[in-house]
């Protein structure tokens, strides 16, 4: 059985930083890429950034202060997000793709839950 585990969502202030992180198990993790997608309230998901055999991507608006990584050892993605900013507040998920490359998903974690606030 497929598991994604999503941790480390916290209530953090502005300029902070957190570590996310999502476990894994059931699959060949260092088979497939990885992504972070984020919702935040009111609003659509939104691909914050991923992992994939050609290189690590993000969405404009957190390159610099995030940075994707993988323990393929751990079977665990992480996200580290520095310079926080209240837009940034969300609902963090782990997204599993469906082949090594930045596509489709068809798994997906639970969800963190990420606040910016003073």
């Amino acid at each position: 059985e497929v598991q994604l585990v999503g941790s480390g969502g916290d209530l953090v202030q502005p300029g902070g930083s957190l570590r996310l992180s999502c476990a894994t198990s059931g699959f060949a993790f260092t088979t497939y890429a990885m992504s972070w997608v984020r919702q935040a309230p009111g609003k659509g998901l939104e691909w914050v950034s991923g992992i994939a055999s050609n290189g690590m991507y993000y969405v404009d608006s957190v390159k610099g202060r995030f940075t994707i990584s993988r323990d393929n050892a751990k079977n665990t993605l992480y996200l580290q997000m520095n310079s926080l900013k209240p837009e940034d507040a969300a609902v963090y998920y782990c997204a599993k793709s469906v082949t090594n490359y930045l596509n489709w998903y068809d798994y997906w974690g639970q969800g963190t839950q990420v606040t910016v606030s003073s």
